[in-house]
């Protein structure tokens, strides 16, 4: 029980604290750790509703084109209704992001090459794959979440719509990156 709050706590922090240094003015693009220093792929931070939204849709189809390889090659019922849940959440987001752009960015040029963030699971299954996974997850989830909290706490969101929608990714990735943790405490301690 104590390690599980000490790693709340932890991810708790290292969330505020990044949301904290993303909101500070003049923090932008080029600004955090390259590859290999926080994690496989790259920290984003945005500047605005377009780039929020440019740098999210693959941030997720990269979630949901892993998920699949979960669903599809894990021996755990939790971690394959965790993927269903993913691949169905954030394809639904993926779709709401793509209309936003096409309505409101239309003449817009999106020449972003996003970094994976995950690993390849393609060779992996049970143990091995759910433990990978719930490992790249968790920091791939904290890049949405910081992505979402700075356009939140910086008020970047020109559209009502943008804002709920970073909203409902902040908290409810925040809550699994916690289940996810519960899960390799009490699977892998």
């Amino acid at each position: 029980m104590k390690i599980r709050s000490l790693l709340t706590l932890i991810i708790v922090l290292v969330i505020g604290s990044f949301s904290i240094v993303l909101a500070q003015p003049g923090f932008g693009p080029g600004s955090m750790p390259g590859p290999g220093m926080m994690g496989p792929g790259m920290m984003e931070s945005v500047d605005s509703e377009y780039d929020f939204l440019v740098k999210m849709i693959p941030h997720h189809e990269e979630a949901v084109y892993n998920a699949k390889i979960l669903r599809d090659n894990t021996n755990r019922e939790e971690m394959r209704e965790f993927a269903r849940d993913i691949i169905k959440v954030q394809t639904q987001e993926i779709e709401e992001m793509k209309k936003y752009l096409a309505e409101w960015y239309p003449d817009r040029t999106n020449n972003y090459q996003y970094q994976p963030m995950m690993g390849d699971y393609k060779n992996l299954s049970g143990e091995e794959l759910d433990y990978a996974f719930l490992e790249d997850m968790i920091f791939h989830h904290m890049g949405a979440v910081m992505m979402s909290q700075q356009l939140i706490v910086q008020d970047l969101a020109e559209h009502r719509s943008v804002y709920l929608l970073a909203q409902s990714i902040r908290d409810s990735q925040r809550q699994e990156i916690f289940m996810m943790r519960d899960w390799l405490d009490k699977w892998y301690n």
